[in-house]
């Protein structure tokens, strides 16, 4: 993996730091996201920590699905096995006893925003503006709807996937996708600590059930998030994701 490709794991008292860097938007390769996925499952068993915090450097939170590894993709095999890397981290993120929180301190694209929506807790800054653009990429929030529409529920997930504009981050906390919106570096920080503290506190068996509570009905996504992989792999050999993705990077040449 390029060295300038990482997923540092920091363990500090009590709760863990999972930070993402892509020098390309932080957008996300199979390798990061493997790494990310990684991370998350090492700590099951850790019993010294208690929260999991994800977050990334640089100006964007996440770009999403990595552009340079989507026009590489040559067969369904391949295709399936990308998207396939979304779907594990969404349910090892489903499956993990830690309650998990983004920390989301700019812009975040397609799979970026299923990222947020997949962590238990989302603090964002007020610059964090939302966007899905997998329908005009040809290929649709396929993997990334049943975690979004857990959380902002259908109609919302419909004017994000349809319109496939720039909503901010206003409209993510009244959507419920944001838990809570910073206005500075200074109070993210310090609510990031409060919030932190306050899981640190709490009855660990609590926390344990709270989890389990916040993801009753996902039983069956093992099964499902693989057939939306399927589903994606498939569209993103057509000739229209193709001359897409090629116009799309010819433009920043």
């Amino acid at each position: 993996m390029n060295p300038q490709i990482k997923a540092d794991l920091l363990i500090n008292e009590g709760y863990a730091q999972i930070i993402f860097h892509n020098p390309k938007g932080n957008s996300l390769p199979s390798s990061l996201l493997n790494e990310i996925t990684k991370s998350i499952i090492s700590l099951n068993h850790n019993d010294e920590v208690k929260v999991i915090v994800i977050q990334s450097e640089g100006n964007v939170f996440c770009g999403g699905a990595s552009f340079d590894e989507l026009a590489n993709i040559k067969d369904f095999e391949a295709g399936k096995n990308f998207f396939m890397g979304f779907a594990d981290l969404f349910l090892a993120i489903k499956n993990s006893p830690k309650l998990i929180v983004a920390k989301i301190h700019g812009k975040c694209v397609g799979a970026g925003v299923g990222l947020a929506a997949a962590c238990d807790y989302s603090l964002a800054s007020a610059n964090a503006s939302v966007k899905l653009s997998e329908l005009s990429l040809g290929i649709g929030p396929f993997v990334i709807g049943p975690v979004l529409e857990r959380k902002i529920g259908l109609s919302n997930l419909a004017k994000l996937a349809i319109e496939g504009e720039w909503l901010s981050a206003e409209w993510a906390f009244n959507a419920g996708l944001f838990s809570r919106i910073t206005f500075s570096n200074e109070e993210m920080e310090r609510d990031i600590d409060q919030i932190i503290k306050k899981f640190l506190t709490a009855n660990p068996e609590a926390l344990k059930e709270l989890k389990n509570t916040l993801w009753k009905g996902t039983e069956n996504w093992s099964t499902e998030l693989e057939e939306r992989a399927a589903l994606s792999g498939s569209l993103v050999l057509s000739p229209f994701v193709k001359d897409f993705i090629n116009k799309f990077k010819d433009s920043y040449k």
